[in-house]
């Protein structure tokens, strides 16, 4: 009798847990994609879903490897949500970043917070040690400047050094655009400055 009385309790405990389980998952767009039999049971293993199965496809096409996808969907897991961010992480791939980069901002939970400026700060054409400096700053919280004022800057003739030193100290997106505005002023000036003489040569 106590066992009957047990079992409704039972059920809505087994669908409370079972409720989130993919069982019937998809995983052949991801065979087809490249991906290997190992891989495909660690995402078992995972209790992948469908529409990450989907997302996961554009890393693999991003030629991100089986391993990466697998910490992907973990990282994702860990937070408490879907891996979503498919479309981030092939863009960063396709930028230039490192798979450790990519699991860096991942595991930080950022991939669609800051890869569009990551990618931006790569098409700038800085150096890998700047890049990397700001993708840190980012991931710790710390206040940076726009990777549009940093194009700015550097078109100014800032040297990345020069840029990097007042990251440091605290530029601020609105004191890069006064120093842009002030050395642009300064550039025309100068340019302005130089006058050419026309006219006829003495005989």
């Amino acid at each position: 009798m106590k066992f009957r009385a047990l079992l409704p309790g039972v059920c809505v405990l087994f669908f409370a847990i079972g409720c989130h389980q993919h069982p019937l998952t998809d995983y052949r767009p991801l065979d087809q994609a490249g991906m290997w039999s190992s891989g495909l049971e660690d995402l078992k293993k995972l209790n992948t879903s469908d529409s990450e199965v989907a997302q996961l496809v554009k890393a693999k096409q991003a030629r991100l490897s089986d391993d990466t996808c697998v910490a992907l969907v973990a990282a994702a897991h860990e937070r408490k949500h879907p891996f979503i961010s498919g479309e981030s992480t092939a863009n960063l791939a396709g930028a230039g970043y490192s798979e450790d980069q990519i699991l860096q901002i991942a595991k930080a939970d950022q991939l669609d917070t800051i890869s569009g400026d990551a990618v931006a700060l790569r098409l700038i054409g800085l150096s890998d040690s700047f890049v990397q400096f700001i993708l840190q700053r980012r991931l710790q919280g710390h206040p940076t400047v726009s990777s549009p004022e940093i194009a700015r800057l550097k078109n100014t003739g800032l040297t990345e050094k020069k840029i990097l030193d007042q990251i440091k100290s605290g530029l601020t997106d609105a004191q890069a655009d006064r120093e842009i505005a002030a050395r642009e002023a300064a550039r025309d000036g100068a340019g302005a400055g130089f006058v050419r003489i026309r006219g006829r040569r003495p005989h």
